[in-house]
């Protein structure tokens, strides 16, 4: 073990820290596997076997597998995420929710306290619309999915969701206090990476019966590494602005003649533009899967993931949405007013009005670099499937959430060792520059 790595648990806080966040992490896993009451898992896994590929699989993706047993955690903590986005949103259009947004902390609890709320109102929705529509659905081979459909069994799965839901949020909220932080963002890693030990031994049992050869495992390997090198790259990567702060004279003393810099991110908007994207396409799709109408049969052929038409739609809708929340989220004008309001200047660009008009060109030209990087991760592995036989799923917007998430707790973790002063950690941090 490196002295760097020792010197994490050599700090009694931080090791508490990190042992709570393994603990609450435990819990969801725990609870994944606890279905409602009522259900035939045999009829249940059978339906999601002819569900790949659809919106039922994304949702599963995001729950850690908890939406394909149906558990008490199958909504996952999606609700919290579509909550806080539409909140998000709402801050534009609506003036009372951007006034909050600037009130500091006071207004950033009153926005939590909304998002908790919107989160059970969707929560709840989610799990009536879940519960009603299970009930008439049965498994390719006709066992019923609900052992005892009725409104009894409504209640019960609606309560128990909505339950599991709130239970997430609150585990994330512990976590972020009591942990190391990014807790919403750790459940969904940690549902992903779940996934992990069963691709392997997909892998293993693969290469056994010769039907993936070791050259073609090395290569997959080779391009997975290389992809994850290249998500790290984009997603640490940032422009520096310049900032220069003027000299002033306070009480006969000079202060300020400070330069500093502005960072913006090449990938502003996150994984959002890829689930925004997945979800309009998969909708019409899922739909159109489960029904017996001939002409959504053959829309849903013609528009099947890794077809061409789809991977250009699909590209299309993340480089649109990456633009769309990157302007929702990212506000040239307040970050020139903040700017002139503390007295920092771009050098050689005037404050006010140019300064935004500046950062706003700089904004829109690192977006299309980053939507094109978005699009590419997300398109990858529908190629390496079609065009190299790849027997198991990676990449897309997991591996992006994955990586995303890794990179952020690693620099939760060095902020703490920094506040410790175990300044030898930092000296060759890629991640913090050191």
């Amino acid at each position: 073990m490196k002295p760097e790595a020792e010197n994490i648990f050599k700090v009694p806080e931080l090791r508490s820290r990190i042992l709570f966040t393994f603990f609450m992490l435990a819990i969801f896993r725990l609870g994944a596997h606890i279905p409602i009451p009522g259900i035939n898992a045999e009829a249940l896994a059978e339906f999601f076997n002819k569900a790949s590929g659809t919106l039922f699989g994304f949702f599963d993706l995001f729950s850690g597998g908890a939406f394909r047993r149906l558990t008490v955690f199958a909504l996952g903590i999606m609700p919290y995420i579509s909550a806080a986005i539409i909140l998000e949103l709402l801050t534009v259009v609506v003036p009372k929710l951007e006034q909050l947004k600037k009130e500091g902390e006071r207004g950033r609890a009153q926005i939590i306290a909304y998002t908790r709320y919107g989160t059970i109102l969707i929560s709840a929705i989610q799990a009536l619309g879940i519960a009603i529509g299970i009930q008439s659905m049965r498994s390719p081979s006709g066992m019923s999915i609900v052992i005892n459909p009725g409104f009894s069994f409504v209640l019960v799965a609606v309560i128990t969701m909505v339950a599991g839901t709130c239970f997430l949020m609150w585990m994330g909220e512990q976590i972020n206090e009591r942990g190391i932080g990014n807790g919403i963002s750790l459940i969904i890693f940690a549902g992903i990476v779940a996934r992990l030990p069963g691709a392997v031994r997909n892998t293993i049992a693969l290469l056994k019966t010769g039907e993936l050869s070791p050259v073609t495992l090395i290569v997959i390997l080779i391009i997975a590494f290389g992809v994850i090198a290249f998500i790290c790259w984009m997603e640490l990567g940032q422009r520096r602005i310049p900032i220069n702060y003027p000299k002033r004279m306070v009480r006969g003393k000079l202060y300020g003649g400070q330069s500093s810099y502005l960072p913006i991110k090449v990938n502003i908007s996150g994984v959002i533009p890829p689930i925004f994207a997945s979800s309009i396409l998969m909708f019409p799709l899922t739909i159109a899967r489960f029904t017996n109408n001939p002409y959504l049969k053959k829309f849903a052929d013609i528009f099947a993931p890794g077809s061409w038409l789809y991977l250009t739609i699909y590209a299309i809708l993340i480089i649109f949405f990456a633009y769309f929340y990157t302007a929702i989220i990212f506000n040239p004008k307040e970050v020139a007013e903040d700017l002139r309001k503390y007295g920092g200047f771009i050098p050689g660009i005037r404050p006010g009005q140019k300064t935004a008009e500046y950062i706003e060109r700089i904004v829109n030209r690192l977006t299309f670099v980053g939507s094109l990087y978005l699009a590419a991760v997300c398109i990858l592995p529908s190629l390496l499937i079609k065009y190299m036989h790849v027997p198991f799923y990676f990449g897309g917007t997991a591996l992006l959430i994955v990586v995303g998430v890794a990179l952020d707790t690693m620099q939760h973790i060095e902020a703490h060792l920094i506040m410790r002063h175990y300044e030898g950690l930092m000296k060759r941090s890629p991640i913090l520059g050191g």
